[in-house]
């Protein structure tokens, strides 16, 4: 058990660690520019959701360390509340939206979880598409096909890591630059 060794507090900074990697992660200009993600809290949010999930999703293989993936689900609860007070929201309308960020996590959350424990693509462009980029339609367009191999290289990246690395702070993200479009295939 690699938890066994420390207590809460050595398990809260590493989730605050790993969270901090995931919105490091979410913040590259590669999203922003070559991707075609908006660069708006909104798009923010929903790549900070994405690489969450996908390192949820690899943690929660491991079932000693379920308890570290609640603290990082917690660690980005406490980072959208800061965020929302940061942003002059009131004291009485912070839980309503936290409601709203909850749903929004938990529906994307199970969306992408669902496509990629099926291995369907196409699902998971489908769900991409839709928070991504709001748009149901395109899901065979350039960069929703980019991000889709982007979130599949992910996927296989986490998945081979060990986990004892990725607890001491090694998240495997793939370099979205180097990340090509893939080319339509049946065409």
């Amino acid at each position: 058990m690699v938890f066994g060794m420390f207590g809460r507090p050595q398990r809260g900074a590493t989730a605050a660690a790993l969270y901090a990697a995931i919105v490091a992660q979410s913040r590259r200009p590669e999203f922003y520019t070559e991707y075609g993600v908006a660069d708006t809290i909104d798009g923010r949010f929903d790549l900070i959701v994405l690489h969450q999930t996908l390192l949820l999703r690899r943690l929660t293989r491991e079932g000693y360390l379920h308890t570290l993936a609640q603290e990082i689900f917690d660690t980005f609860c406490r980072d959208m509340d800061g965020n929302l007070r940061e942003m002059g929201v009131g004291d009485l309308a912070v839980p309503k939206r936290m409601l709203k960020f909850g749903e929004a996590f938990y529906g994307r959350f199970n969306a992408y979880d669902q496509a990629l424990a099926a291995g369907d693509r196409e699902m998971l462009a489908a769900a991409l598409a839709r928070n991504l980029f709001g748009d149901t339609g395109q899901a065979g367009s350039a960069p929703i096909r980019r991000v889709t191999a982007y979130v599949e290289a992910c996927e296989a990246a986490l998945s081979a890591a060990d986990p004892a690395a990725i607890v001491a702070g090694t998240v495997p993200f793939a370099d979205p630059a180097t990340i090509a479009t893939p080319a339509l295939t049946g065409a």
